[in-house]
């Protein structure tokens, strides 16, 4: 009997939102979709709807990445545009005048896959399990939240209710996260135009995961070059040409440096784990909530209300992130300015890249809104200043060598003023010490890499 009494409260709740999913309240659902910030898309309601009715039903714990990835793919796939095969045939040419002329401005080894040319699609499906990484604690700090806040502000003679159903809760509140996710990732894929045009090592993900090992590869995505190109009073092969000079030359960085991309993974998780949602602003919400007008909600969950400010451990996670994402960018820039110096038009996509750079897409906004996090480098005129006084004092050779080891990599205090650093180097560059030698010589020991000669 009283394994009953808990089942009914549970029940009840089912019921409650099977009514409210079956059109069957007052509350009509195209206004949950815009409260948790989607579009009043006809299309994605339905589709937010059925997987709000699939969650109802799931007993499993943990949010729905699944959906996030089948929601950024179907929503690339309505704007994929087949390029042609000479688009395609160009853009490889491109890659193969980039490598070479990349040779000439960096010692830095070449790639040993071959750059891939991606649709919308696929860069979705490639770099989601990296998303997925960067949105997860969010994800898992926003279930618990929302179950606290329920059962927290539910009436008296609810509380029964609430307390059996906070599961249920918690898969309909991941399923909202997964559709956002999947919304914003979808809408990146229009915008970027490469692999590395986040910054963070997107790609090699999946192999990384599945080896233990990252299968570092160039990619470009030419339906976005084409509109990259569009409006920029450039010849379309130059645009290319130059985006395929950066990209390679940010996939051969990663390469090299073997340890930079767990560095850099680490400390956007240590950002990522130390984020909580603001409960007391979620429960003036959940108490003021207006069902017919689900404007406020729908602004506290896309402008990043609910997540308060950062503590002094995520700020100085976000701050070691800064200064590494800078120092990547900035020796990208440095490097592709060397490499292309003979592009008529180089100086004119260089600046377009970093306006656009630092301003970032309306998808990339939505991601640093939902999960807190800010891709852009602040200080990356700074860092490539640096990057060229270095290179002006002790060539390319030695500049590069500053990414062989953790410990000779430029701090924030060299980006500030690069004197001291340039005056090391021109003593001569200090090597770590022989452990530390030992270990990276193991590390970058890429033998097992190299294809076997027929």
């Amino acid at each position: 009997m009283a394994e009953d009494s808990r089942e009914e409260p549970d029940e009840e709740f089912r019921e409650m939102l099977r009514a409210f999913l079956a059109g069957n309240t007052d509350l009509d659902p195209s206004k949950l979709a815009s409260a948790a910030g989607l579009p009043n898309d006809p299309e994605l309601v339905a589709q937010l709807i059925a997987q709000l009715q699939s969650a109802m039903q799931s007993s499993g714990d943990g949010i729905n990445w699944g959906l996030a990835l089948d929601q950024a793919k179907s929503l690339a796939s309505r704007s994929t545009v087949v390029s042609l095969p000479a688009e395609r045939s160009q853009i490889e040419q491109a890659f193969h005048v980039a490598s070479l002329w990349l040779a000439e401005a960096t010692d830095i080894s070449e790639l040993t896959s071959q750059p891939r040319l991606m649709s919308r699609t696929e860069w979705v499906t490639e770099t989601m399990p990296v998303w997925i990484q960067l949105s997860e604690p969010v994800a898992t700090s926003i279930a618990d939240s929302l179950t606290s806040v329920l059962r927290d502000q539910a009436p008296e003679e609810m509380t029964d209710m609430i307390a059996g159903a906070s599961q249920l809760m918690r898969n309909v509140g991941g399923t909202l996260f997964a559709m956002q996710l999947g919304q914003v990732v979808g809408q990146l894929s229009s915008e970027v135009v490469s692999g590395g045009d986040i910054g963070i090592p997107l790609l090699g993900a999946i192999s990384a995961s599945e080896h233990g090992e990252s299968d570092q590869f160039a990619a470009m995505i030419p339906q976005n070059v084409a509109a990259f190109a569009t409006g920029l009073d450039v010849p379309v092969d130059q645009v290319q040409l130059y985006l395929a000079v950066r990209e390679l030359a940010h996939a051969r960085l990663f390469r090299h440096a073997k340890w930079l991309r767990l560095q850099l993974m680490t400390s956007i998780t240590e950002f990522a784990h130390g984020i909580r949602i603001d409960t007391d602003r979620l429960e003036e919400l959940a108490s003021d909530f207006d069902p017919s007008n689900p404007e406020e909600l729908r602004a506290a969950m896309t402008s990043g209300a609910l997540i308060p400010p950062k503590s002094e451990e995520q700020l100085a996670a976000l701050g070691r992130l800064e200064t590494m994402l800078a120092l990547i960018e900035g020796w990208v820039d440095v490097v592709t300015a060397q490499a292309t110096s003979r592009l008529p038009s180089s100086v004119a996509i260089a600046e377009t890249v970093r306006r656009r750079r630092a301003s970032g897409g309306p998808a990339e906004s939505a991601f640093s809104t939902l999960v807190g996090l800010e891709l852009r480098p602040r200080r990356l005129r700074e860092a490539a200043a640096m990057w060229q006084a270095v290179s002006d004092a002790v060539g390319a050779e030695a500049r590069d060598a500053l990414w062989s080891h953790p410990d000779l990599v430029p701090t924030a205090e060299d980006i500030t003023d690069p004197t001291a650093l340039v005056a090391r180097l021109t003593a001569g560059t200090p090597a770590p010490d022989d452990i530390d030698q030992a270990i990276e010589d193991l590390l970058n020991d890429d033998t097992s890499e190299r294809p076997t000669e027929q």
